[in-house]
């Protein structure tokens, strides 16, 4: 992702900022996805892997990226309360 792009990128629900997930993090989200699924904060299933994500300033919440487009609909977003040994 491109860093100017990044710098300017914010949580829609907190205004956080945002930051890429690092290996630790990503490894886990994909856990429990392939773990039967996870929900999003709209109640849809995240059953698909995520190959690169976002994470809000308190670790709270995810937003993935696909094909290099940040998905930042609140809706959207994953509570990392929801999954299991996320690294905090």
């Amino acid at each position: 992702m491109d860093r100017k792009l990044l710098d300017i990128l914010c949580c829609p629900a907190s205004k956080q900022p945002l930051a890429l997930l690092n290996k630790a993090e990503l490894e886990a989200l994909n856990a429990a996805i392939a773990n039967g699924g996870l929900l999003r904060v709209d109640g849809s299933v995240q059953s698909e892997p995520v190959r690169e994500g976002l994470i809000t300033r308190d670790h709270q919440t995810i937003y993935r990226i696909d094909d290099g487009i940040p998905v930042l609909l609140a809706d959207e977003g994953i509570a990392t309360a929801l999954v299991a040994d996320f690294p905090r």
